[in-house]
Order: C-alpha cells, then structure tokens, then sequence
C-alpha cells in the first residue's frame, strides 16, 4: 500500500510539469506564435542542453555555481547561527544587534553588488560576499526565534544543575533551536541560488548566471533557458535535502 501511496505521490507530482511542456511544444513548434530567438521550444532548449553538455562547459559552470553556493551558505551559516544563538541568550546582546540587522536587513543583496566588485574585483569573491549578505540574516532571524522558543523547563532543570553559559548554549539552548536552524537554511538556500546568479551576472566570468548572461548577448535563447531551468532544478534538489533533513527532525 506504501509503495502503491509512493507512486501516486510521484506521479502526482510530473503530471503538471508533462502538461506545461506539452503546451510549451505546442505554442512555440507547432503553432510557432513567436520567433525562436524570443520564444524558443523545448525542442531547442534540449538540443542547446545537449551541445552544452557535450562540450564540457555546463559541468563546469553547474560545479562553480555550486561551488560559490555552498561556501556562502556555510559562512552566512557560521555566522547567522553564532550571532543568533547569543542574541536569542543575551537580551543586551539582542538589543546591540537589533539595530544594525534593522538597518541593513532590508537591503536588497545585489544592491551589494558594486561594493564587492569594488572590494574583491572580479571573480567568485564578489557573488559569495553577495550570497553571504542575502543569507545570513534569515539565517539569524530564525536562530534567534528558535532560542526564544526553547522550552523553560529545558532551561531552569539546566540552571539546576549549575551549567555554565557556554553549556548552557551549546548543550541546551542548541540542541533545541537545530527545527529552526534548518527552517533558516532552507529558506537562505533559495535565496542563496537568487544571489549567485545576479553576482554571476555582473561580477563574474564563470558559472551559470554568467552563462546566461552571455547567452541572452548572443540571442541564444536556447542556452538561456537551459540555464533558467538547471537553477530551478538545483532548487528543487536543495529543497528536498532539507525536507527530509526537517522529517528527520521533527520525527
């Protein structure tokens, strides 16, 4: 019945994606409604996969996306999770971070972009530095929600038994806080994939932003495309990490 369940679930779930690409063959191969340069059809956009694929170029740009994705999730993670595990702790702590995450929470990661062209030059520096401002304070806001939701009675049987700070953080406070640190990442890894294409766009010369970028220069639409749905779909293999990471969890 489970495996029957499972199925279904699957189905489910490519039912649409088959229908909308039905319609997509229909609208830009069959009725051609607008010329392929600015509607191309699934049938260009596999045969531009394919082409990139075999000349080695979409591996690369696929692995230095990922590359530049994890190492800015990692330190907004460091850093988000550090930071919010004292200022969930310390009320005074909390107080004296409230109002610098106020001021630049707000602002948008790619308004970063000149600055870390300007402090980093051209490379992968410039879309990490963007990842990090995007995801840390996500990261952060959810660490800090987490601490106040810690249980009391968790907290005073601790302060019972003469804990210090230190352990009361990492042997208490942290342990219980993990179901929002995970929310935190799993909503800071799409906004990571958002900032590494707008930093691949501008700052870069590698990866898969910049690969769109340099095929939208070129009208090579088909390429484009390719690009578009790879973010997507690195997307959704994210997502359904942390999904399962979450069930684990709250099991």
């Amino acid at each position: 019945m489970k495996h029957e369940d499972k199925t279904y679930n699957w189905l489910d779930k490519i039912i649409l994606p088959i229908i909308l690409i039905i319609i997509w063959y229909i609208l830009a191969d069959v009725l051609m409604i607008l010329p392929s340069y600015t509607f191309p059809g699934p049938v260009e956009v596999f045969n531009s996969f394919i082409n990139l694929l075999t000349s080695g170029r979409l591996v690369t740009d696929i692995l230095d996306t990922l590359y530049k994705v994890i190492l800015g999730l990692i330190i907004a993670a460091i850093v988000g999770i550090s930071l919010g595990l004292m200022a969930g702790w310390s009320k005074y702590f909390e107080r004296f971070t409230s109002v610098i995450v106020s001021v630049l929470r707000p602002i948008p990661p790619i308004a970063w972009i000149p600055f870390s062209i300007l402090w980093f030059g051209i490379g992968s520096l410039p879309a990490i530095f963007i990842i990090f401002m995007g995801c840390v304070f996500p990261i952060f806001v959810y660490t800090v929600d987490g601490v106040h939701r810690t249980k009391k009675v968790l907290i005073e049987s601790a302060l019972t038994f003469g804990v210090t700070n230190e352990q009361m953080i990492t042997e208490v406070i942290l342990p219980s806080t993990i179901p929002y640190i995970v929310s935190g990442l799993k909503v800071a890894i799409g906004i990571a994939l958002m900032c590494t294409i707008s930093g691949e766009m501008i700052g870069s010369s590698s990866g898969i932003g910049y690969m769109i970028l340099t095929s939208t220069n070129l009208f090579d639409t088909g390429s484009t495309v390719v690009g578009m749905l790879l973010i997507g779909f690195i997307g959704i293999i994210f997502d359904y990490i942390f999904t399962k990471i979450q069930e684990k969890i709250f099991w």
